[in-house]
């Protein structure tokens, strides 16, 4: 239907159903929630009658940016004719994810707004947004669908694997891998070069939190946005960051441990991105540098890592609503720097070092019965690597082996309890971060018609390199150290120089 637009989308989507066209009438309506930031615009949108407004914004599958943009299109259509349509004003914005707005918005345009102030039981709803906002420990017990993000039609799972280093040099490029079209695709680069940073995608975004550049541990953070292919930096952690274990819940970030460039440490810090603010949470029980963190049952799970003495076996759990934190059965295995993902309410736990070299054995965390118990091995030893949920299954990026960088990557299958190698990364990547995120298709981002890189993409694979005071070089394509290492060996608990990347 190329003849579709903005502002003829409902005006068809009218006519087929007057006409019993279902055909034409479900792709006109897939078009107005696929555009409906232009649609909203339109003088087509303002002659709706409520049921077919509400149908609008009710739906899952609806595009938005924002909340704050849904909240717009239903304040214009009310007032458009005011005096019949503002008896609506308390169920449409039921529609509206208030939740998801920031709190200065629903602040200063929602709850100034006449037609909310004079309707009381839109009150409530803005009173249960604010209580999401205001008690982060308890957005577990407010999870609905006013909660949720939205899913629109077109999103396809994409990997990406971000940052880390090989050899010698420490990368701030990074690259997604469609597993659709199997391939990979180099997006653009951090405003900084980051190995052993958490990578985390929340929302629609992508996190890269803390971590060593090459030369000092970081504090500094910055998000990915991949609608622009676009790197913008957030509020700094309170404390400077390397090794330290990141996961994401209920709409809040959380980084746990890690190493200062002085201490392991301890401590857990909170992001709350609808604020920009970060926060202390209680401290871990243990010490933990190359610790991994994951979700399960709204509760995050801290497991092995290295505490300047001993590599660790032990995990702990943390519950927001109970702000504390308990230990839990520890793993078969003294594991740091291994890989941990959440699949079907199992905390599976790969790879790692436990002192005396990479590993490639497995085992998970069967939650209900508080036992863990063994999988399969990975193909290769691996430390330092990330691993993500896709598919119904597991993928295991980059890492070590001890003797080098990988660019390897391997997928599990749980019905069959069997890893099998998969497409390589491009680049080998030791200490690399790696997040799952469902986007509309990079690869007309980042390719041309004819299959050849953007000039988008192109940018994001050039080597910019600037000294950094004699100590190395940084550019998109890395920090190249080139005095002896001594302070990266120092840094590692590792035993050889290519793994402390």
């Amino acid at each position: 239907m190329k003849q579709l637009h903005a502002t003829n989308c409902l005006g068809i989507r009218q006519f087929a159903e007057t006409h019993s066209c279902n055909e034409l009438r479900n792709r006109s309506h897939r078009y107005a929630l696929q555009n409906f930031e232009e649609v909203m615009k339109t003088e087509e949108f303002l002659f709706l009658t409520y049921s077919e407004v509400e149908d609008l914004i009710s739906n899952d599958k609806l595009n938005v940016v924002s909340e704050e943009q849904v909240f717009v299109a239903v304040v214009d259509w009310i007032k458009h004719n005011q005096s019949e349509r503002s008896q609506y004003i308390a169920k449409l914005l039921g529609h509206v994810r208030l939740a998801q707005m920031s709190k200065m918005f629903l602040l200063n345009v929602v709850e100034t707004e006449p037609l909310v102030r004079s309707e009381p039981s839109c009150k409530d709803l803005l009173l249960g947004a604010m209580k999401y906002h205001l008690l982060p420990d308890q957005r577990s017990d407010f999870a609905s669908k006013q909660t949720e993000q939205r899913r629109p039609d077109g999103l396809m799972p994409y990997i990406f694997a971000i940052g880390g280093g090989s050899l010698f040099t420490i990368h701030s490029a990074g690259e997604c891998y469609n597993p659709r079209h199997d391939r990979w695709l180099p997006i653009a680069p951090m405003s900084k070069c980051r190995s052993r940073a958490g990578i985390v995608s929340l929302g629609k975004l992508i996190y890269a939190i803390g971590g060593y550049d090459g030369i000092v541990d970081l504090s500094s953070a910055e998000c990915y946005d991949p609608n622009y292919n676009r790197w913008s930096a957030v509020t700094s952690l309170g404390t400077k960051r390397s090794c330290l274990g990141i996961s994401a819940s209920h709409g809040l970030l959380y980084v746990c441990g890690g190493f200062d460039g002085a201490s392991c440490l301890s401590s857990v810090e909170r992001y709350d991105p609808l604020t920009g603010v970060w926060s202390s949470c209680p401290s871990m029980t243990t010490r933990r540098r190359y610790c991994r963190v994951s979700v399960v049952d709204n509760c995050l799970y801290a497991l092995g890592g290295f505490d300047s003495t001993n590599y660790q076996s032990t995990v702990e759990r943390y519950d927001p609503r109970m702000s504390k934190w308990t230990t839990v059965p520890a793993m078969s295995s003294r594991r740091s720097s291994c890989a941990v993902a959440t699949l079907d309410d199992m905390l599976y736990c790969v790879g790692g070092n436990d002192g005396t070299m990479c590993m490639s054995s497995g085992e998970r965390l069967n939650v209900r019965r508080n036992a863990w118990e063994p999988i399969a091995t990975m193909q290769c030893r691996r430390a330092t690597h990330d691993m993500v949920e896709l598919d119904g299954g597991l993928l295991v990026l980059g890492g070590n082996d001890s003797n080098s960088s990988l660019h390897s990557t391997e997928r599990y299958d749980p019905r069959i309890n069997r890893w099998t190698m998969s497409t390589p990364m491009p680049t080998r990547r030791s200490s690399v971060g790696a997040a799952l995120l469902y986007c509309f298709n990079m690869d007309t981002k980042l390719t041309n018609a004819d299959g050849g890189m953007t000039a988008m993409a192109v940018a994001a694979g050039n080597v910019q390199s600037a000294v950094l005071g004699g100590v190395g070089q940084c550019g998109s394509s890395g920090v190249t150290v080139v005095t002896s290492g001594t302070s990266s060996v120092t840094h590692s608990p590792f035993k050889s120089t290519a793994t402390s990347v």
